[in-house]
């Protein structure tokens, strides 16, 4: 089972990261600090261990009754890891007799620390005295210590041990150094995890800022979405929230304004259609009145009478065809599904368009599986769709050319497709071809592909036009859903 861990608002990671920043410098401090103690420690161990053992062998020379090794303790001094120790043995008459650094051999010791030394050892008496100590060197950086050695109240000599403790103040510069190069470290950490943090909550804002501010210029566009928990995440969703509710407000407000102004239209076309429609009818009458009684009295131009009266009848039935458009446009488009075998009502389609295809040298063809596609549809409508379909694919290859129909299946939707290889279709005239009145013939109105799409969507489907993908030419495609199509009657 995956464990989900709480979300972190910003407060939250902010406090995090000061928190773990002042965790990393008290924690380097500290460890800094232990670990110069225990190098002080360790350094004074060894300097008291070394003075120690110079001092005793300072002793032993000057209590030896017998030969001594007189340059034991140069050797001893020099062989030290502190090189500012110096030890010298000064005789019972204040003479330096022996030294770790020769150049003070047979030179006297410094008298002022020699009084201090007999007016203590004549106000004790036999107790122990404290050794003194004095400073010397410009900054006092030397200490000096004078130790006499007596044996049975007889004084023999004096030991003076010269210490320099740099050593000691070496570990305490270090330390500083080290809690300022740590410092430096954290504060350079710090500023990389401030930088990131900075980074990722700035870009989404700017990112949001920006489309706001570019709603004008490039329309309601959402921002990248931020997968994340926190306030930056819900930010980003809000906004792109609120984008597609803004998008699917305007497309029904669009679709509002298309509806009215069809209604509109199709209120002033319904109305002249129908007084129209009227004088159309009783001219037909007229025509038919004519063609009965007075063609038969004509010997000589009874063909050219007739045939004049023809030309009336043909022109008469195609404005009363017009007129009945428009009268449809003002109407709702009522279907009537039924299991149809759409295959072959698209080759009756080009059977009844075969005469014109053949005198424009176009050769019609059929992809796909040879098997019945069935579809609960309104046959008589959808012919209807299919014969505009056609006739607009003649229209556009003058020339001749080939007339290609698919049908596939994808997913749960009937795919039919009419590609030809005519002039091809632009972008900007394909925005608009489902437009009523739209149309870029000098013959019809504009309202065949309107209607073809009211009648594919009366079924559940759609219908796009665009370029062939093939090449050169338009493809207009049907898209029919295969297990909802009864439920739009």
């Amino acid at each position: 089972m995956r464990i989900r861990l709480p979300a972190l608002n910003l407060k939250a990671k902010l406090m995090a990261l000061m928190v773990m920043l002042l965790g990393l410098t008290l924690g380097a401090e500290v460890m800094v600090s232990l670990n110069t103690q225990n190098r002080i420690v360790e350094a004074t161990q060894d300097n008291v261990k070394e003075l120690a053992s110079a001092i005793q062998i300072s002793v032993q020379e000057l209590t030896s009754v017998g030969t001594f090794d007189r340059d034991r303790l140069q050797n001893y001094v020099n062989s030290l890891h502190n090189n500012g120790l110096e030890v010298s043995i000064a005789s019972s008459k204040d003479l330096i007799i022996n030294s770790s650094n020769p150049a003070l051999i047979g030179e006297a010791i410094n008298r002022g620390a020699i009084h201090p030394v007999v007016a203590q050892a004549a106000e004790h008496g036999g107790d122990p005295l404290s050794v003194p100590a004095f400073t010397v060197g410009p900054a006092g950086e030397q200490t000096v210590y004078l130790i006499p050695v007596e044996v049975e109240d007889h004084l023999l000599g004096y030991v003076q041990v010269v210490a320099d403790f740099a050593d000691f103040a070496r570990p305490l510069k270090e330390h500083r150094i080290h809690l300022l190069t740590v410092a430096l470290a954290i504060f350079a950490i710090g500023l990389v995890f401030s930088y990131v943090l900075a980074e990722r909550y700035v870009n989404p804002i700017h990112a949001v800022a920006s489309a706001a501010q570019n709603i004008a210029a490039r329309g309601l566009e959402p921002v990248p979405e931020a997968h994340r928990r926190d306030e930056i995440g819900l930010l980003t969703r809000s906004f792109n929230e609120m984008v597609d509710q803004l998008r699917r407000a305007r497309a029904r407000e669009a679709e509002l304004n298309r509806l009215e102004r069809f209604t509109a239209l199709g209120q002033l076309a319904g109305a002249l259609a129908h007084e129209i429609k009227n004088p159309l009818n009783f001219i037909s009458l007229a025509i038919d009145q004519l063609r009965a009684r007075y063609a038969p009295q004509l010997l000589n131009d009874q063909d050219t009478y007739r045939r004049q009266l023809g030309v009336m009848k043909d022109e008469v039935h195609r404005l009363s065809e017009l007129i009945q458009s428009f009268l449809n446009y003002g109407r709702p488009i009522e279907v009537h599904p039924a299991s149809t075998d759409v295959r072959s009502l698209v080759r009756n389609v080009l059977e009844l368009s075969d005469s014109k295809l053949r005198s424009q040298s176009i050769q019609a063809l059929e992809q796909g599986a040879e098997e019945p596609v069935l579809l609960n549809v309104d046959a008589e409508k959808l012919h209807a769709c299919f014969i505009n379909v056609v006739a607009n694919a003649i229209q556009a290859m003058p020339e001749g050319g080939q007339l290609e129909v698919a049908f596939r299946r994808e997913g749960d939707a009937q795919v039919i497709t009419f590609s030809d290889t005519g002039a091809g279709i632009d972008p900007e005239v394909a925005s608009h071809v489902f437009d009523p009145f739209f149309t870029t013939k000098r013959e019809g109105i504009g309202l065949g592909l309107f209607f073809s799409r009211a009648i594919v969507e009366r079924h559940g489907g759609t219908i796009r036009i665009g370029p062939n993908p093939a090449g050169r030419g338009t493809t207009v495609t049907f898209i029919f859903p295969l297990g909802t199509l009864g439920k739009h009657s």
